[in-house]
């Protein structure tokens, strides 16, 4: 399932595409990975269920709801490697999708552990929310571009 065929003068190598980013510091075996990944991804849902129910203080609202949002998008990098992550994330289709979701993430914790503004948190929650629905429609072939036209048909005006 994880093999990718590669050609090369007309024979076929297999290439486990877990392990061809094996890093120095973190070798993990590809059975390793996938537990990473789930065990991580649990992590973040189970953060961000316990934020909807702390909902009314936004306070503990916005750093439960977002650490539960960086333990999953970064769940990915057990599958992928920390430096595809990376360079996936800094493709320039996606850069501004990036900048813009870590800074929402860094103004949802600054406001809420250093300001402990509720509405400052709440806005930023909020555009936090808004930047990773953006950044996850970066990987989508195309979905930018229909959300885009769908909102000019819509509101008259585009994203």
């Amino acid at each position: 399932m994880w093999k990718r065929i590669l050609g090369s003068n007309g024979e076929e190598e297999q290439q486990d595409f877990l392990i061809e980013e094996t890093e120095g510091l973190c070798s993990l075996s590809p059975t390793q990975r996938i537990y990473g990944f789930a065990a991580s991804l649990l992590a973040g849902l189970v953060f961000m269920f316990l934020s909807m129910i702390v909902f009314v203080r936004p306070i503990k609202f916005a750093i439960l709801f977002t650490f539960g949002n960086i333990l999953a998008v970064g769940s990915t990098a057990f599958l992928t490697g920390m430096q595809q992550q990376l360079r996936m994330m800094l493709d320039p289709v996606r850069v501004y999708a990036t900048g813009i979701y870590a800074g929402c993430v860094v103004l949802a914790l600054v406001s809420a552990l250093l300001i402990h503004s509720r509405i400052l948190t709440f806005i930023a929650i909020i555009c936090e929310i808004c930047a990773l629905i953006w950044y996850s429609l970066s990987y989508i072939p195309f979905a930018r571009r229909m959300v885009s036209n769908l909102t000019i048909r819509l509101f008259d005006t585009e994203i």
